[in-house]
């Protein structure tokens, strides 16, 4: 006798629509493809700020950490600009969200305003885009060396890394804050 074919169950937390708009190239060459997999991972963490109430981003979801969406997003904006513009371009840029006395200041001194936090993510996200864009080769170096020389390849990797992980984080954060999961 042929079982009945089962229907799977509704998943219990709620999915909203993920409108990508990065595209990972499968026969792209090597600059091509380590820039769409980090513009893959900065969307992500885009689509999981999306909707969610600003008052919310400042939540800390998954105690005991105090990590939030908010911090996080404060965190990747430093990221940006302490990686690309100051050390590989050699910008001389202040940090943000970073002060010696106070090194954790991105992810607990929340008061200031999400949206701008935002604002702020996704210029220095496209002042990276434009600094690439300007280097001839992977193999070219940053021109600060604090640990030594390095490639915009091993950047590139170091920063897919860097979103891979903190995309984990805020997935997590998303879901404690309204159950939506994805992306």
């Amino acid at each position: 006798m042929e079982e009945p074919e089962q229907t799977p169950a509704p998943a219990a937390s709620l999915t909203w629509p993920v409108p990508r708009t990065t595209v990972i190239p499968r026969d792209g060459d090597e600059l091509t493809t380590l820039k769409a997999y980090l513009d893959y991972y900065r969307e992500t963490f885009a689509l999981k700020l999306d909707g969610v109430d600003p008052k919310r981003l400042s939540e800390s979801g998954c105690p005991p950490s105090t990590m939030s969406l908010h911090g996080l997003l404060r965190h990747l904006a430093g990221v940006e600009r302490w990686w690309f513009a100051i050390n590989f371009a050699g910008l001389d840029l202040p940090l943000i969200y970073y002060r010696d006395d106070d090194p954790d200041q991105d992810f607990d001194s929340l008061a200031g305003d999400p949206a701008e936090a935002l604002s702020v993510w996704r210029a220095e996200c496209q002042r990276s885009r434009e600094i690439v864009e300007q280097v001839p080769n992977l193999e070219a170096q940053g021109v600060v060396r604090r640990n030594g020389p390095y490639s915009l390849r091993w950047l590139l990797l170091r920063m897919i890394t860097e979103y891979a992980q903190h995309d984990g984080h805020a997935d997590l954060l998303r879901e404690a804050i309204d159950g939506a999961v994805g992306a």
